[in-house]
């Protein structure tokens, strides 16, 4: 287990032992120094998770916060939602869809992913399965100083992933390899790279899984530009409001304009300069831990509120 996993349990676990105090209490006290433009912002993005209306059945399988006492499978799941549910009424009551979900349940309920679309009437997001999905590094080259070519590794077991191998893998404009055994071509295997590995090229694949890309957060907070369709599942990093060739490099679909694209971003460094930028400030509301924190506190507060509970 890596020294920053070590770490993630033993804060996780130090919840468990640590009273908590009052959500009130909190979210006051995280309130108290911020602007009025703060606080909008703040209350944009809480609505923007909770989309519940007023009032709304909370359902007959819905369990007691308390119910996070003692985790199951996924644990991360479980230890990330109560660092925020411990500071509600133990009793209150909660549905939780813990995985990759794409989909929205038949009552409000909490979860990692759900479809983009206009009115998640009851899929509420959590900043969950944190220690895999928030991973933020360092990237001190330059992008001019960057290969002109497209880097992908990953597993590639779902059928848009081999779908894209297919096309382009060995493509003079793609360095691609697959790091899983089980599925795909042997032909396509290759170790497994670090993230700091990935900044020595100007394009990185992120392409979709079960549901959101993993890699596209710290993408975004890098010197290189993510390359990839317009995304179908979103998370707490707000996915659903990213801007096509604002905030990274649209490619259809099917995958078939994309070496055209990287060959147009090759030829205007200016604009992949501009979507840098524009990728990098959309990251910098995702690292202030304390806007996080009240944010989190505010988004079940509302789901408590709209379920009738308090």
């Amino acid at each position: 287990m890596t020294k920053i996993k070590v770490l993630y349990y033993v804060k996780a676990y130090f919840h468990y032992l640590w009273p908590a105090g009052n959500y009130t209490a909190q979210i006051k006290k995280l309130s108290r120094h911020l602007s009025e433009t703060e606080k909008n912002k703040i209350d944009e993005r809480v609505n923007y998770y909770n989309q519940l209306p007023a009032q709304k059945e909370i359902g007959p399988q819905a369990l007691p916060i308390s119910y996070l006492k003692k985790p199951h499978s996924p644990k991360a799941y479980f230890l990330d939602t109560y660092e925020y549910a411990r500071y509600f009424p133990a009793n209150l009551k909660v549905n939780f869809l813990f995985g990759d979900i794409t989909y929205e349940g038949e009552y409000p309920s909490l979860q990692k992913s759900r479809p983009v679309k206009m009115g998640n009437r009851h899929a509420v997001l959590l900043k969950l399965d944190k220690m895999r999905h928030y991973k933020f590094r360092k990237d001190s080259l330059a992008f001019t100083e960057k290969k002109n070519m497209l880097i992908g590794r990953g597993v590639f077991r779902q059928g848009n992933r081999v779908r894209f191998m297919e096309k382009y893998f060995g493509h003079q404009l793609c360095d691609l390899g697959q790091i899983n055994t089980d599925s795909g071509e042997p032909g396509w295997v290759k170790p497994k790279i670090n993230i700091q590995d990935h900044f020595a090229y100007k394009f990185i694949l992120s392409l979709e899984g079960y549901d959101v890309a993993t890699n596209l957060k710290w993408i975004l907070n890098s010197n290189s530009i993510a390359v990839m369709p317009k995304p179908t599942f979103e998370t707490w990093f707000m996915e659903g409001k990213l801007i096509a060739d604002v905030h990274y490099i649209k490619i259809k679909d099917d995958f078939s304009d994309l070496e055209a694209r990287l060959n147009y971003f090759i030829d205007n460094p200016e604009k992949c300069l501009e979507i840098i930028r524009n990728a990098r400030a959309f990251v910098q509301p995702f690292l202030k831990d304390k806007h996080e924190k009240l944010i989190s506190l505010k988004v079940l507060e509302k789901y408590f509120i709209n379920t009738g509970q308090i």
